[in-house]
């Protein structure tokens, strides 16, 4: 008894010895911060991923590379997501948030950062309503939406594959039912 008390009695005043000192007194890097520094200390870390990886929730990845044979490629790349599944409302929205401000809401090329000429941007976006833009297979549109081309830039950071995909089908939906009105307008003629 008299050896639990003296042993309570007294007040530890060191942390004791750390089983693995280099996870207890872990080096500190800051993030954003050069990587400069690493190289110095024989770390190799340039912040990209490992070639071959697949964003956590993508079930496929895209190959094709970002060069003219990849763009080229592309055109017979087909969506692996069943049509009838997809949610055309999330589509829209999609649409509207990433692609409205500068191909417009009505897929004319005419959105906010252009407005005919007088907004701040260069040069006019596609117009998706155009025959060239109808013709242009789906793989294609995606292949843009994910490298960019232009003065487009990439859209893979902003949007998933499976949203790309979605905005794709949207796109192609929106031409099929103009596509369908300007025919339905031509025989009522």
């Amino acid at each position: 008894m008299v050896a639990v008390l003296v042993s309570c009695h007294k007040v530890r005043r060191s942390p004791g010895r750390a089983y693995m000192p280099d996870m207890t007194y872990s080096r500190a890097y800051e993030t954003y911060s050069s990587t400069d520094n690493l190289k110095k200390e024989d770390i190799n870390y340039n912040a990209m991923p490992v070639p071959g990886a697949i964003a956590r929730g993508d079930e496929y990845p895209y190959r094709l590379p970002n060069n003219d044979s990849g763009y080229t490629a592309s055109a017979n790349t087909k969506s692996p997501l069943d049509e009838s599944k997809i949610n055309m409302t999330e589509a829209e929205r999609l649409y509207l948030v990433n692609c409205a401000i500068c191909h417009g809401p009505k897929l004319d090329g005419n959105g906010p950062l252009w407005k005919g000429g007088d907004g701040p941007y260069p040069v006019a976006p596609k117009n998706f309503m155009a025959e060239d833009m109808k013709a242009l297979p789906e793989g294609t549109m995606f292949h843009v939406a994910t490298y960019g081309k232009g003065q487009m830039g990439s859209y893979a950071s902003q949007l998933s594959t499976d949203q790309r995909w979605e905005v794709v089908a949207y796109i192609k939906m929106k031409q099929g039912a103009a596509a369908a009105t300007a025919a339905d307008t031509t025989k009522t003629k």
